[in-house]
């Protein structure tokens, strides 16, 4: 019994080993937590400023267009500049638009605009720290470690998805969203102290500074790897398809239980957290594009199993089976990108997955809001899944290559390997 567990626990290695690790992880876990209480705020106040779909829906459409420009932007800094100051600036300000929701909730008659403005440079800030956060996970952490860091990171955001969003419903529905708004205030001020302490990154020796032509390298490169276009387009099918997070108030209301919504948002934690908590097997797998295949497509089908079941426990269970599917999909993907992208790119290319990763889901919010208003609730989440899983089949059929990767022998995995190793046996 002993060395199952063993087997199937998560890695502490790279928290033990790395000091600049465990700072990010420490206020990663604070961050999550104050983010989550806000994105369960922000639709919930929405719907009751408008009491419509399409507007709650409308939220991540108006998010877009600063996630494609700033997270492009934020891979491209992320390569040129220094990477810990990035994140520090963007933390500011993320501190600030936590700030002015809190001032606009607080007002007697808070303003629509102000959820739809602010809420997008929000995105745009956590878009352009993103690729910095992600590119600094190889720097620190050792290569044959990375598969550890991936699962650790999956259990970091589990923390905060699980609680925080219980927490956000009974905040926002107990005391208003002002109160939530304050706690994720808070979180930005904590989290700054801890990432202060973070030792410099200068960036690669020979990086240019960053501009179109460097991002045009890494998208170049990008292109060139169907391996990784894989990773990029399924998760984006199954996120625009299978996607419905938007939908939640309506139907925590339309089962009776509107203050369970909280419990809506951290049912696929639960199910992701059970699959981090588990997840030291999968540091065995070898054959990461078929994992994310796979996974995938049991998302697709737990979201449209959510939409038949007739009771909230049915729902939450359905739910939760699709947050573990996406989960073990996330650290597979995680694992491919970390093990075979060049440090002197990696900050680029983590702007395009963080395209891949966050473009989905809020092209999904604003699909499901329309379907909604075309057949409810429950035709969106069903349809959608079913449209999900067709995508994701279809995609695994195209893309052969990133079907049979194998991190044993994939040259791009291979080289990174020999390169990491050469660097860490050199003096200094």
């Amino acid at each position: 019994m002993f060395s199952l567990i063993k087997r199937i626990a998560p890695d502490l290695g790279p928290l033990r080993d790395s000091r600049d690790y465990r700072l990010l992880m420490v206020s990663g876990v604070i961050t999550m937590f104050g983010t989550f209480v806000t994105m369960v705020a922000l639709p919930f106040q929405m719907m009751e400023l408008t009491g419509d779909y399409v507007a709650v829906g409308l939220m991540s459409l108006a998010e877009f267009v600063p996630m494609v420009v700033c997270g492009l932007w934020g891979g491209a800094i992320a390569d040129a500049l220094d990477r810990r100051k990035i994140v520090l600036f963007s933390e500011v300000g993320l501190l600030v638009t936590s700030g002015l929701l809190t001032v606009n909730a607080l007002l007697p008659r808070p303003q629509v605009w102000v959820l739809y403005v602010v809420g997008a440079i929000a995105m745009g800030l956590t878009c352009l720290q993103r690729p910095s956060l992600e590119a600094l996970i190889p720097q620190v952490v050792r290569h044959d470690q990375l598969p550890a860091a991936a699962v650790l990171a999956s259990l970091r955001w589990n923390i905060g998805a699980i609680a925080a969003p219980a927490l956000g419903g009974l905040l926002v529905a107990t005391y208003g969203s002002a109160i939530a708004y304050g706690l994720d205030t808070a979180s930005f001020a904590l989290s700054l102290v801890l990432l202060w302490r973070i030792r410099a990154v200068p960036p690669h020796e020979e990086a240019q500074p960053a501009s179109l032509k460097t991002l045009a390298e890494g998208v170049r490169y990008a292109w060139r790897r169907s391996d990784l276009m894989g990773t990029y387009l399924v998760d984006i099918a199954a996120m625009v398809f299978a996607m419905s997070t938007a939908l939640f108030p309506f139907l925590a209301k339309q089962l009776g239980a509107p203050q369970a919504v909280g419990l809506l948002y951290s049912a696929s934690a639960v199910g992701a957290l059970i699959a981090s908590l588990t997840g030291g097997w999968t540091a065995r797998v070898h054959r990461h594009g078929l994992g994310v295949i796979v996974a995938a497509a049991l998302w697709g089908v737990a979201v449209a199993l959510a939409a038949v079941v007739p009771n909230l426990f049915a729902v939450f269970f359905c739910l939760a089976l699709a947050g573990a599917a996406d989960m073990i999909s996330g650290i597979f993907r995680s694992t491919m990108w970390n093990q075979t992208i060049p440090n002197e790119l990696r900050g680029r290319l983590a702007g395009i997955e963080l395209l891949s990763y966050a473009s989905g889901p809020m092209l999904g919010n604003a699909r499901a809001g329309a379907m909604a208003a075309l057949g409810g609730a429950r035709f969106a989440l069903g349809v959608g899944g079913l449209l999900c899983v067709g995508a994701v089949v279809a995609l695994a059929g195209a893309l052969p290559k990133f079907r049979r990767y194998d991190a044993r022998t994939d040259e791009h995995a291979v080289a990174e390997k020999a390169r990491r190793e050469l660097a860490a046996s050199q003096p200094g």
